[in-house]
């Protein structure tokens, strides 16, 4: 089944088209829940209302710029509305793991260490994971990230540093680094 004809199919709310919409794009986006979430309950939970949204909202997409693109971005949006309904985000955040780093780019981590990276960024305090995963691998704007969290764009720009720093540490802690990064621009890489 072609990309439209699953549109259409889910614009006149046709189950098949609908499943096969869902199997088509759920593996990826619930890589995306598991980034956010604190377990995988937490990530199928908002995997389940995200596609929700997904089909009572089709009739918004407007064939501009890519479907899939347009499914994430409801994804990630609701990832951090079950955040914020949970209060999970203001879980207090243990600012002695938070010590700057001064940090020199090297090499670029291996694909086959994505899902170690991954694991790392989840032991990161909630606050600090959302607005990585947010800014380094999502591609969101401190502006639109204080925007869709409530809090001031400084607020954002902090919690990705420490999380840099924090998450640094966890990498080289782990013995997935060796030495310290200097940008975390290879995170985008683990999202493709």
């Amino acid at each position: 089944m072609t990309e439209q004809a699953i549109i259409a199919g889910c614009l006149q709310n046709n189950a098949i088209a609908q499943r096969e919409l869902y199997n088509r794009y759920s593996p990826k986006m619930l890589s995306v829940c598991y980034r956010f979430a604190q377990s995988r309950e937490d990530a199928e939970d908002m995997l389940q209302e995200g596609f929700i949204k997904v089909f009572t909202q089709i009739q918004t997409f407007r064939n501009q710029g890519a479907f899939e693109g347009w499914i994430r971005r409801i994804i990630v949006h609701t990832c951090i509305n079950f955040l914020k309904k949970h209060k999970k985000f203001n879980e207090s955040v243990d600012l002695a793991h938070a010590s700057h780093l001064q940090v020199k780019e090297e090499t670029v981590p291996s694909v086959m260490l994505g899902k170690q990276v991954i694991e790392c960024i989840r032991l990161l305090p909630v606050g600090y994971k959302t607005v990585l995963n947010l800014y380094a691998i999502e591609g969101f704007s401190h502006k639109e990230i204080g925007d869709m969290l409530d809090i001031e764009e400084s607020t954002s720009r902090s919690q990705y540093t420490r999380a840099k720093s924090m998450l640094e540490s966890i990498l080289i802690r782990k013995k997935i680094i060796d030495k310290p990064k200097e940008d975390f621009g290879w995170l985008a890489a683990l999202n493709k």
